[in-house]
This record gives C-alpha cells, structure tokens and sequence, in this order.
C-alpha cells in the first residue's frame, strides 16, 4: 500500500500548501501517524494534534514522532474526538480511512461535525474513505483487484464472496457523490475529490462557518 499512501500525502501538500507557516494540524484516527510524520517532514513549523482511541497505536505514533525528532511539535491524544476540547481551533484537519468504519449515515455526518467544530473558520478537512457504487457491475470486478493489492495474493471466488460479505457488513462503502454529501452536511463546503487509487478515493473541502455555532 505504500505507493498509494505516498501519492496521497503528496497531493496532500498541494491541498495545505496555503496554510499558516505555524499551521496547528488535527490528524483524527491518526494510528501510527504515517501522515503525521509525512506533514512535519515537509512543513517543520507546523504543530500537530494525534487523535486516536488505541493506545497501542498511539504509542506506536509517539514512538515514530520521538524517532523523526518532532515531539517537541506534536499532541497525543488517547480517545475520540468528543473528549477533546474545542478550543483552540485548528487550521485544517485530516481523517484518512476513518468514517468509512461509521455504519450509520447520520452518526458520520455527525463525526464530521466533530471536525469541523474543531476548525477555525474556513478551516480545511482532507478526508479519505473506501468508496464506490457496490451495486454496479463493475464493483465486484474492482474489489477483485483491490484485494489482490493488499493481500498480494490471487484470490478464489469463496475468499472474494467472504470479502466483499465483510465490506457489506462492517463498511460502509458508498458511491463517492454519497459520501460527499455526508462530509457536507458535516458543516463543510461543497468537498473536492483529488485522489483516487483503487477503492480509495479522498476529498478536500472548508469548513463551513456559516453552519457551524
């Protein structure tokens, strides 16, 4: 999955490029904090809060941080976004194969909510999910692929069936116009797509302030 992340965090420059010298980042799910780590790397006068519920895997994001010699620029924060406080507000945001995992429509426009009350006005969300029309002709035949980048393996029609079975029930694939209009009704202008690799498909988009108290 590497070449795909890293095409990813590259155009991901482009979309913060505009941001404050002393941008303050809000990395949401951020895991190992592979982007995290990308970011700082390319904009060393930016600050960076990690958010995320496993605490070995925020250990494993301290660890890479300590290891990049940027502690000193970086906030780890064990939980969700609902016990981190709203204030000070951030200048953009990322959340990169996070909502998909939110089954409920509702439940995820309001996690975007979450952000965006996190965002200074005009704030930038860059967000990334698994997203496609799962009821075309065509999706079974783009799973097959996408399975066979990430297991590397061929796979049979049972192992495909199991596959797809679990996508069906613990994510939620959508068309990406459908997606789009959760991160929207989140309190977002209307999103950008800018990547797509695969399955994968990522968005950029301001915060609304309008819709935001």
């Amino acid at each position: 999955m590497a070449p795909i992340n890293d095409g990813l965090y590259f155009l991901l420059e482009s979309v913060f490029a505009e941001l404050p010298a002393d941008a303050r980042m809000l990395c949401v799910g951020a895991g190992t904090g592979r982007e995290l780590i990308h970011l700082a790397s390319r904009f060393p006068g930016w600050h960076f809060t990690a958010v995320e519920p496993s605490g070995p895997m925020l250990d494993v994001c301290r660890q890479s941080a300590e290891a990049a010699s940027i502690t000193s620029r970086c906030s780890f924060h064990e939980g969700y976004l609902d016990s981190l406080p709203e204030v000070p507000r951030f200048d953009a945001a990322t959340s990169l194969l996070v909502s998909q995992f939110i089954l409920d429509r509702d439940s995820r426009s309001a996690f975007f909510k979450e952000i965006a009350a996190r965002l200074k006005p005009s704030g930038i969300l860059a967000n990334a999910d698994l997203a496609s029309d799962t009821s075309s002709e065509e999706y079974p035949l783009l799973l097959e692929v996408w399975q066979r980048v990430m297991s590397g393996a061929n796979l049979s029609a049972e192992d495909l069936s199991r596959i797809m079975e679990a996508y069906a029930k613990d994510v939620a694939i959508l068309p990406p116009t459908e997606t789009a209009t959760i991160i929207q009704a989140g309190g977002f202008a209307t999103p950008a797509q800018f990547f797509q690799s695969g399955l994968i498909h990522a968005w950029f988009a301001k915060r609304n302030s309008e819709s935001i108290c």
